[in-house]
């Protein structure tokens, strides 16, 4: 099969998903209000609440809720073969991710841009606040921990991507000061960011840094993680405007720009999609399709982390009511465009099926450095790029995704100490430079606590995939119960929001069954805890639901 065929089909039907779809879903279904006053008008602090461009903040939102996992996940699925990850990606763009960020902005926006997790409270009921907030704890710290070793891993493995990962920080916080003190026009400053951006990124295979395997008593890959949390606990104080935005907005136009050459590459070069269809012989102990894909890919189809970022700092920053849909929705299928450009580089970028079958011996081989070596691979062929600098490009892409993503992450957690301290009356806690600290130190507790190295996160990086669905349920179930109270439909979130649930849960059991053969007591521990909570939102969801529906009977009669 070609793989411009596939990716022709693909874009084709995420442009038609945002130009059709998400148009009836912002005008019939949250019926978006240009005239209402967002927080980020209401609430302007210039530090969180900032009302901001809708281009500027589309990068915040896109870039945060990237990272590196529609990277990682679709790059792992592949081992059942291209066309369930491709459909799930695909399908799971326009049909849920799109509906469940663009409603997650807009139940924030509408309740004083709190966190969905808090305002659940609200409009569901004070248990399934307590089981969200427990679930947004564990993702978060899973992605802050995580993150930060995939972007050490990176900078060990391509010391070539050293200096512009770190120089991309120096773009940005001058790009904030040109945009926030309107020094120049926004299309002035998106050229000169982009080209210092690229500019660095042909620099870095001149002038490799490479971190030493030990620096004393510790190794390369633990200091690279502690410099790294020590940057995002002084970013996530910053004003948003400083650095969280234009960092998010050059590396969303660094990536569009990464996707063309990707993307040209391959319809210059047409290769063919060595990876089989659906895949008969997968490697021993590889666990079933059905279910682990819908959590195997999260962020590329549908993400519960979006929802915290939709609540946690794109409400702030909204303009206008109205720029959710873009915001929103488009964010979802920038998402998805990675997604799909991370398929076709995991099963296009090899010369023979060998060389593929070879990448993915077991199940969790590929990920990123699939992506890496067969993206540099297909842009080597088709654009003429050295394989060096093709593969330089593709790492900064895929690091200063990883880095705006941790960034973000440790703010939102910041958010949730505050709003921990706000619920049980705890002032001491509602201080951000407490907060950050307690953020910072639960992280630094897991990444060294359960590993000498700093990799600690990876113990529970296994539940990711499903605590993040359960998220995206609980999320939906939320903006659901809004649009019932409104008496508007609710089948376009609903209908998602039981999906979700049921491959949840079902995939809570295979994985509670593959913890139990390995001895893995620790995780299936946490496994049981993480089925617990899905029980308890699939029962607080059918109580919320039936409460609602016997209210409006008793309206009627």
């Amino acid at each position: 099969m070609s793989a411009v065929i596939i990716l022709a089909l693909g874009l084709a039907v995420m442009a038609l998903g945002y130009l059709v779809y998400s148009k009836l879903i912002v005008e019939k279904i949250f019926r978006l209000d240009p005239d209402f006053k967002t927080p980020a008008h209401e609430f302007e602090d210039g530090v969180d609440f900032v009302p901001t461009n809708r281009y500027v903040l589309w990068g915040h939102h896109f870039t945060s809720v990237a990272g590196a996992a529609p990277i990682v996940g679709p790059a792992i699925a592949v081992i059942w073969g291209w066309l369930p990850a491709f459909l799930w990606v695909v399908f799971g763009t326009v049909l849920f991710a799109g509906v469940h960020d663009t409603g997650a902005v807009w139940a924030s926006v509408r309740n004083k841009a709190r966190s969905v997790g808090a305002l659940t409270g609200d409009v569901v009921g004070k248990r399934a606040r307590s089981v969200f907030m427990i679930v947004i704890f564990l993702l978060l710290l899973m992605v802050n921990a995580v993150f930060a070793v995939v972007i050490a891993g990176l900078m060990m493995k391509y010391p070539s991507a050293v200096v512009p990962v770190w120089g991309a920080i120096a773009v940005a916080l001058v790009i904030g000061q040109l945009i926030y003190r309107r020094i120049l026009s926004l299309a002035v400053v998106s050229l000169l960011g982009v080209v210092a951006l690229y500019a660095l990124i042909g620099i870095g295979p001149s002038v490799p840094v490479q971190m030493p395997e030990q620096v004393g008593a510790m190794s390369g890959n633990a200091v690279w993680i502690l410099i790294l949390f020590g940057y995002a606990a002084v970013a996530s104080l910053l004003p948003v405007w400083m650095l969280l935005q234009p960092r998010d907005y050059i590396n969303g136009l660094q990536l569009f720009i990464g996707l063309i050459i990707l993307y040209g590459a391959l319809v210059v070069f047409n290769p063919t999609l060595v990876a089989p269809m659906v895949n008969a012989d997968v490697p021993e102990g590889t666990p079933s399709m059905l279910p682990l894909l819908f959590v195997t890919i999260a962020c590329g189809a549908i993400s519960g982390f979006h929802g915290l970022v939709a609540g946690g700092t794109t409400s702030k920053q909204l303009d206008k009511e109205t720029d959710a849909r873009f915001v929103g929705y488009f964010g979802a299928v920038g998402e998805g465009m990675l997604a799909l450009g991370a398929i076709l580089a995991a099963t296009a970028g090899f010369a023979t099926y060998g060389d593929w079958s070879a990448m993915y011996d077991a199940f969790g081989k590929g990920g990123v450095n699939a992506f890496v070596d067969g993206g540099a691979y297909i842009i080597n062929n088709g654009m003429g790029l050295p394989e060096t600098t093709a593969a330089t490009l593709l790492t900064v892409m895929a690091a200063l995704f990883a880095g705006t993503t941790m960034d973000t992450g440790l703010r939102l957690q910041r958010y949730i100490f505050q709003e921990w301290g706000e619920i049980y009356n705890q002032q001491w806690m509602k201080k951000p430079a407490v907060a950050t600290l307690l953020a910072v130190g639960t992280c630094l507790v897991l990444a060294f606590g359960a590993g000498a190295d700093g990799s600690g996160g990876l113990l529970i990086w296994p539940l990711f995939g499903t605590t993040n669905q359960l998220l995206a349920g609980l999320t939906l179930l939320v903006v659901s119960v809004m649009l019932m109270r409104l008496g508007r439909p609710v089948w376009y979130t609903l209908a998602p929001l039981i999906f979700l649930l049921v491959m949840t849960v079902l995939a809570l059991f295979t994985q509670l069954k593959s913890f139990y053969e390995a001895e893995n007591y620790f995780l299936l521990g946490l496994d049981i805890v993480v089925l617990i909570a899905s029980i308890l939102v699939a029962m607080e969801c059918a109580a919320t639901l039936k409460r609602l529906r016997q209210e409006k009977a008793e309206q009627v009669g």
